[in-house]
């Protein structure tokens, strides 16, 4: 069996490594657009459906990554809107991500792993904040685990804060310990750890179900941590609309390579067309158009990472 990372990590070989952020806010619609549902979240998930077809289609995409804040800033409907991405991305074939950064102690964790693993909210790979110490991973990290039985969860997969894209990184991850090492040093030590421990579970794994979410917004370390961590695959933010340049993001898909994110840059797409803008004007612009402007973005970023991995000759 193959967990989920591990097909991610196919994925990625097979159709490049881009992963599409359906972090989709109403504003991202043009305002007319948004006139003709019935809710903004209905406008939302037509626009993310859209997406999700042409990207699946022509397979410019490895997986689909959902930011659950924008769905939950439209409340309950939006909520709706949220369980029915995810379907829709897992119906398409591509792996779902939820980047819902959760990280708590205890029976809370454990509610948390069950909602987002077995509940409506069940997705493939979630995002995990480690900052309340490495004890709240357990509860994720065993739905990592191979499923016990045939109708159980298992075989998930998180992707757990390293370093990340933000500027205030460096007032944690960043901080030098008494021990020696930085804090994201410290948390990466677990990682391995854990990724170690996964083997004796899964013989055959090409990377762990345990896999970092390594910004590429600064070239410093991308090098040093994708060799530190050369069993785990990464979760790249920071490409496009935040400055992180095509060449530092193929740097951190070495090794066992990882998935770029992109979000605003393919979301927003169609306001970089002055002939979209002008449709927009007029009041005559539809959500297929704007779909494609998305569909165009995502085949140039895939161009784009596809031709920064050949010139590192990876």
């Amino acid at each position: 069996m193959k967990h989920y990372m591990e097909q991610l990590q196919e994925a990625a070989l097979k159709n490049g490594p881009l992963c599409v952020g359906l972090d989709t806010d109403p504003s991202y619609l043009p305002a007319p657009l948004l006139q003709i549902f019935d809710t903004p979240a209905d406008a939302v998930l037509a626009y993310n459906k859209e997406i999700i077809k042409r990207i699946a289609a022509e397979k410019t995409a490895c997986c689909c990554k959902i930011q659950i804040a924008y769905y939950e800033a439209l409340g309950i409907e939006g909520l709706k809107a949220y369980i029915e991405t995810i379907r829709a991305v897992k119906e398409a074939g591509l792996i779902a991500i939820s980047d819902i950064k959760r990280g708590d102690i205890a029976d809370t964790a454990k509610a948390y792993a069950r909602a987002h693993f077995e509940g409506d909210f069940a997705t493939d790979i979630i995002t995990i904040n480690p900052y309340m110490g490495f004890d709240t991973l357990k509860p994720f990290t065993e739905y990592c685990k191979p499923a016990q039985t045939e109708n159980a969860a298992g075989g998930k997969g998180i992707f757990v804060l390293l370093r990340t894209s933000n500027p205030g990184m460096v007032d944690i991850e960043q901080q030098e310990l008494k021990a020696g090492g930085r804090v994201l040093d410290k948390t990466g030590a677990e990682l391995a750890r854990l990724s170690a421990a996964f083997k004796t579970l899964y013989p055959e794994q090409t990377c762990s179900p345990v896999g970092a979410v390594v910004g590429c917004t600064e070239e410093s370390d991308a090098r040093a941590l994708r060799d530190a961590y050369p069993d785990l695959f990464f979760l790249i933010p920071g490409y496009g609309a935040q400055g992180g340049a095509a060449r530092i993001a193929a740097t951190l898909l070495d090794k066992a390579g990882g998935t770029v994110n992109s979000s605003r840059g393919i979301l927003c797409a169609w306001k970089k067309s002055p002939a979209l803008a002008d449709r927009v004007e007029s009041g005559n612009l539809c959500l297929k158009e704007i779909a494609d402007a998305a569909a165009e973005a995502a085949r140039a970023a895939k161009e784009d990472l596809l031709a920064a991995k050949k010139e590192l000759g990876l």
